[in-house]
């Protein structure tokens, strides 16, 4: 798997919140080749199952979320100018003067509208532009014929190469957690001893709901998950607190969300297979999957992966290659040699 391609693939799917069913059917066919049981529900969410053969063998679900941030169309004006609100965790700050494509029946590009600084009031630069104050340009004169109230919107453009192994575009969260996925299942597939059942869920509904990965959980039923998402990582101007090397590797979350057992499971896998990681202190809600997987049916002993991602919810985030294939390395490793049995 040339893994900066299978993020492009990725990438370029749209699947605002509540719109995942039909990049679901495109990973599925992602992971058909790797797992004997792959299927998309009813909400977009994509199940699939490598079985080890084994009667009563445990099974460790592997986590990732498809959905993106994006917005819905609200109103469409004269002169093809179109309304919209957010879907997720959108800042209005990076939104002026960005690049959008509106996802009706046939896919539409538009820009967000701007005025230029010579038409400002005094003061006004120095104010942020409330969503609900801002305007879609599409250009069209028809644009009531082609885009219907409801009509989701993404982010424009594809991941790009920066210097070194760095990638920068939208959706890497959590795109990026996807793919170290497929290259942990792809190595996986090769393997004939495994002791566990693996099930993958790509989850819909992450950054609004957290639907997907309570229904999906609820669906393998398993004693074991882990969440792959995206976490903060270090840039001149972040903070001190909450930031993580970026090319540090992954961070394994630890805190109350996540099962001590299988938390200290997977860091001794990183450290006997000399895997670089980082540990990420989570005191309370994780804001990710772990959060919901946790408490489903009979409860699951839950872990956390997370992917040192700049730019978090902007069509301009960034990971490095390196801490994608270090995750999915120890996703591989862990997951391998793993017969259910965790410490307390």
């Amino acid at each position: 798997m040339e893994i900066f391609e299978t993020l492009k693939t990725l990438c370029a799917l749209p699947a605002v919140s509540g719109f995942e069913p039909k990049a679901a059917e495109t990973v599925a066919d992602m992971l058909r080749p790797y797992c004997s049981e792959v299927s998309v529900d009813v909400h977009g969410n994509v199940l699939a199952r490598k079985s080890c053969g084994k009667p009563d063998a445990p099974t460790i679900l592997l986590d990732a979320h498809l959905d993106q941030i994006g917005f819905l169309v609200t109103d469409v004006l004269e002169g093809g100018f179109l309304r919209f609100a957010p879907v997720g965790g959108v800042d209005p700050r990076m939104l002026l003067a960005g690049e959008v494509t509106i996802l009706a029946e046939e896919p539409l590009f538009g820009v967000v509208s701007c005025l230029p600084p010579h038409l400002l009031k005094a003061g006004e630069q120095d104010n942020a532009v409330p969503v609900d104050e801002m305007l879609i340009d599409t250009g069209l004169l028809n644009a009531k014929e082609k885009i219907t109230i409801g009509t989701p919107i993404v982010f424009a453009g594809e991941p790009v190469r920066l210097a070194g192994d760095c990638v920068s575009g939208k959706s890497l969260d959590d795109r990026a957690g996807i793919a170290a996925i497929l290259s942990a299942m792809e190595r996986l597939a090769g393997e004939k001893s495994l002791r566990c059942d693996v099930a993958v869920l790509i989850s819909a509904q992450e950054e609004v709901t957290g639907l997907g990965a309570a229904t999906g959980t609820f669906a393998v039923q398993p004693s074991f998950a882990i969440a792959v998402d995206v976490s903060h990582a270090k840039t001149p101007d972040a903070p001190a607190e909450g930031v993580f090397e970026y090319g540090g590797g992954p961070l394994i979350g630890v805190g109350p969300n996540l099962h001590r057992g299988l938390t200290t499971a997977i860091q001794k896998t990183a450290k006997a297979e000399d895997i670089h990681y980082q540990t990420e202190v989570m005191e309370g809600n994780t804001g990710t999957n772990a959060w919901t997987m946790q408490i489903v049916a009979h409860g699951v002993a839950t872990a956390l992966l997370s992917i040192p991602l700049r730019y978090m919810h902007t069509p301009i985030e960034a990971i490095r290659l390196s801490d994608l294939t270090d995750t999915a390395d120890l996703i591989y490793q862990f997951v391998r040699k793993f017969d259910g049995e965790v410490g307390a």
